[in-house]
């Protein structure tokens, strides 16, 4: 496992994180014994940063990284997020009332006295022009409660904006192979503020990792069966607002970039990781041999200009119509 600094905050997390929305809920059943499992086994292939947030799973996905924090004495980072439990979930939502109660829960949830990153959960662009709430997130740091904040962000626009607000020390954003208009400024202005980025829904909601079909089903429960369209909440966050057919095949021409040896997966990732501006990547894992595989990407070599070039070309033909202005 490699490691990269984590903007200003100043952390060495490593570059393959786990993220702990898939152990929470909303991808189908999973089982808790099985979650640390996966969890226990990313510590010890050196991952030593764990996304979360108070609405996966209710918090269960919270709880869960409470357990595993008293079940193991390796330490990690848990960074955690506020806001979606609002209804409705409306910009002035985010007042100081409310994410006091959040992150309360959120300490209970994981069983410590401070949190130590918090993340605004993907809110409504109008909360960026809302000093109100970004004051709120520094009372809560002044009260000890909180030691760092940033947000989590659906569009590159709203990232930008967030960067203006000088505590805000990360910002998470969807980037993969099928969303790379982070790659055109975000990143870079990104890096040259300092500011930490962590990389979500890395595999497109599982389309790429090269094993779904057409004839691919999902629970109910699943948000890739019930948020195909955006109706529980930003479509960006299912498939990465890529229609499902097109992402399977752009995904058959991808598999011909593949190392030897490798996964589509991994490759996705590894190409995720030539972007200096990444702090971390949070793929999911519900088992052990998911983790296994994630983590595998951080000793791919680096990509070549020609591997890079055509990933260019298949995003530019298959995917850019669909999603690079939208977000």
């Amino acid at each position: 496992m490699k490691y990269r600094r984590f903007g200003r905050i100043g952390w060495e997390v490593s570059e393959i994180g786990f993220g702990a929305w898939a152990v929470g809920g909303e991808w189908g059943a999973v089982d808790d014994d099985q979650s640390i499992a996966a969890m226990k086994r990313a510590l010890d292939l050196g991952v030593n940063f764990f996304d979360t947030a108070d609405v996966y799973g209710d918090g269960r996905s919270e709880r869960l990284l409470g357990r595993l924090r008293k079940e193991t004495k390796t330490p990690f980072h848990i960074a955690t997020k506020a806001g979606r439990r609002l209804r409705p979930h409306v910009a002035a939502g985010y007042n100081s009332e409310n994410l006091t109660a959040f992150i309360d829960r959120s300490l209970r949830n994981l069983g410590i006295d401070s949190l130590e990153l918090v993340q605004l959960h993907c809110p409504p662009t109008e909360t960026y022009y809302r000093p109100e709430t970004f004051a709120a997130m520094d009372d809560l740091v002044k009260a000890g409660k909180v030691r760092h904040y940033g947000v989590s962000v659906e569009r590159v626009e709203e990232g930008l904006k967030a960067m203006e607000f000088p505590h805000v020390e990360s910002i998470q954003i969807i980037f993969n192979l099928f969303r790379q208009r982070p790659a055109e400024r975000f990143l870079a202005e990104a890096q040259r503020r300092d500011v930490a980025t962590l990389i979500r829904v890395p595999l497109a909601s599982g389309m790429l990792t090269g094993k779904l079909t057409a004839a691919s089903k999902f629970a109910p429960d699943d948000h890739r069966n019930f948020n195909r369209h955006g109706e529980a909440f930003d479509v960006g966050e299912t498939f990465s607002g890529v229609p499902y057919e097109v992402g399977l095949q752009a995904v058959e021409e991808l598999k011909s970039l593949v190392p030897g040896g490798a996964t589509l997966a991994q490759l996705a990732l590894r190409w995720i990781l030539m972007f200096d501006g990444v702090s971390t990547i949070i793929p999911g894992g519900k088992t052990p041999g998911q983790v296994e595989d994630n983590c595998r990407a951080s000793a791919l070599p680096s990509l070549s200009e020609e591997q890079m070039q055509s990933v260019r070309s298949i995003y530019d033909r298959h995917i850019r119509p669909h999603v690079h202005q939208r977000w």
